[in-house]
């Protein structure tokens, strides 16, 4: 099936008592144990609802199996905990959302864990691994500058050396690109973004290959990162309008992206879409969209970018991302705060930076707003 069909059919299971479309919602959180290999229960993550996002999730993403998790926090931390250790070596992006920095910076050497931060190259990537290194970390394209990195090339690198690969594919979301059939092991997400696509659900998830769902759902299971079924039917809800939600937003990201690139109030637009953008060509290789995001740099002529936001009348500023109204942000203030002001100036998260997440209204509204702001 295409994506369209499978975002609407797949996982759903149809209540066999009532001849209901919909997948019931099961609230319970006991069931009968006699008689059964293994009753459900929301903590080992096998409830009937979380198996039919699970199932939908599996199928977009071409994936063997995976968990749904509480948090994109809960998804990433779980699995990399599950797969790494003491003395065990970490190599990650530079540019990575600035929660996963924060776990990195403030767990992993309380846990023994050995870790590299490095630039958005395989070049960089390569000359780091050692003979400890587990686990390499990418995100493509990156949380908020929108860099791109060769998925391909990362995931033979490792293969070629036994290190399991782990990307962030939250901002291409399953519609726009699937890091799996490029040779990564694992692909994790922050449902709360696109998955969820309202901004009224937080949850998280991990796709991958059965045998390395194992160890992840065992830690998983201790930590307890779980989600309650009602939740669980507003995310597979949504999953039915993922195709539809991320294509508009995926045009109308590149209308704006096209128009603020000319504009002289704005020093620099990020937005793998254009031909101008030093990745483009890599994007357009292993993506089938470029998304719904575009990060740009205000110039001075622009202004204080506090100003600006507090211009702005149809897109808000607010935290978050992925949702079907447009929303916009500074990264140095918000997602990247936990970051020092070096790391974030070394990866380029200036305070002149904003972060828009396009929604689904009309581009020329969205661009209407942007230029009364800019004045």
């Amino acid at each position: 099936m295409k994506k369209q069909t499978q975002c609407v059919h797949s996982g759903t299971s149809m209540d066999p008592a009532t001849g209901g479309i919909n997948t019931p919602i099961y609230t319970s959180s006991a069931y009968r144990y006699l008689d059964s290999d293994g009753p459900p229960y929301p903590r080992y993550f096998n409830t009937p609802n979380q198996e039919a996002v699970i199932q939908k999730l599996c199928v977009l993403e071409q994936a063997e199996d995976g968990i749904l998790f509480s948090s994109g926090m809960a998804a990433i931390s779980t699995a990399i905990l599950s797969l790494v250790g003491a003395g065990d070596h970490v190599i990650l992006q530079d540019e990575l959302y600035g929660g996963t920095y924060a776990l990195v910076t403030h767990q992993f050497e309380r846990l023994g864990i050995r870790y590299s931060f490095v630039p958005k190259s395989v070049d960089a990537i390569e000359e780091a691994i050692t003979a400890e290194t587990k686990l390499i970390l990418i995100e493509t394209p990156t949380n908020p500058l929108l860099g791109i990195i060769d998925i391909e090339q990362v995931a033979e690198l490792a293969s070629k050396r036994s290190i399991n690969t782990m990307i962030d594919n939250t901002f291409a979301s399953p519609i726009n690109q699937n890091p799996l059939k490029y040779g990564i092991d694992i692909v994790v997400h922050s449902g709360t973004k696109y998955i969820g696509g309202h901004s009224d659900i937080c949850c998280g998830a991990v796709l991958t290959r059965k045998e390395i769902v194992e160890p992840i759902k065992l830690t998983a299971m201790d930590l307890g990162g779980s989600l309650n079924a009602t939740t669980c039917a507003l995310v597979e809800r949504s999953l039915k309008t993922l195709h539809l939600r991320v294509t508009r937003q995926s045009e109308n990201a590149l209308a704006i992206a096209s128009r603020l690139h000319e504009h002289d109030k704005i020093e620099r637009v990020f937005y793998p879409g254009l031909p101008s953008h030093p990745d483009h060509r890599i994007a357009a290789t292993q993506m089938s969209g470029f998304g719904g995001m575009v990060s740009f740099n205000l110039a001075d002529s622009a202004g204080l970018s506090l100003d600006f936001l507090r211009r702005l009348e149809l897109i808000v500023p607010a935290l978050s991302l992925g949702g079907i109204e447009s929303t916009i942000c500074a990264p140095a203030q918000t997602s990247h705060k936990k970051m020092s002001q070096e790391a974030r100036e070394r990866i380029g998260v200036t305070d002149r930076l904003l972060r828009l997440s396009v929604g689904i209204e009309h581009h020329d509204d969205l661009l209407d707003d942007l230029f009364q702001a800019l004045g």
